[in-house]
């Protein structure tokens, strides 16, 4: 059917888009988690953010084994992958840069050949300050990298600013959007 990246700061409202869209169909939704809890404050965003999905809907909580993950989705389901941030620090945790966006293409191009709607969130943290530190670059970068590999996967990709959305163009059709 369709995958759908959306991008954006943090409290854009990207995954409030991502529940609303998933829920407007009549397919089973599952939900792809991969935030793990290392603190008390983040113990409770997972718990607000559980509270928030309906009950009916298959939640797979898994950090790192993505492919894995949507492999384990019923082909016509509804899915969510929330999000690809947390996912990247976990997989450059344990894969490095390298392993990290091989299995970044390797997700991003199962969720696109899914036929159920297929809906991934990430937050951009490119456009912001420079991190002062190697890691915070490196890890900036990297997740530039996998967001770009999952928007050249999807069908439409939208960017939240402050609750609103715009529809991202791929690069391919820069010369006919500026004609």
């Amino acid at each position: 059917m369709a995958l759908v990246l959306l991008t954006g700061g943090a409290r854009s409202g990207k995954s409030e888009l991502a529940t609303r869209l998933a829920a407007e169909g009549d397919e089973p939704v599952a939900f792809i988690a991969t935030a793990q809890s290392g603190d008390e404050e983040m113990e409770a965003r997972i718990a607000a953010h559980r509270r928030e999905r309906p009950a009916s809907w298959r939640t797979i909580e898994e950090p790192l084994r993505l492919c894995e993950a949507i492999e384990a989705v019923g082909e016509g389901d509804a899915l969510i992958v929330d999000c690809l941030t947390l996912w990247t620090a976990n997989a450059l945790d344990r894969l490095g840069a390298e392993g990290t966006e091989a299995e970044a293409a390797a997700a991003a191009g199962g969720a696109a050949a899914r036929p159920g709607l297929t809906i991934a969130v990430t937050n951009e943290v490119g456009l912001g300050l420079v991190p002062g530190d190697a890691l915070g670059r490196g890890y900036r970068d990297l997740l530039g990298k996998v967001n770009a590999i999952w928007a050249a996967a999807a069908d439409r990709a939208l960017l939240l600013v402050a609750g609103r959305w715009l529809a991202l163009e791929a690069t391919d059709s820069l010369g006919e959007s500026l004609r």
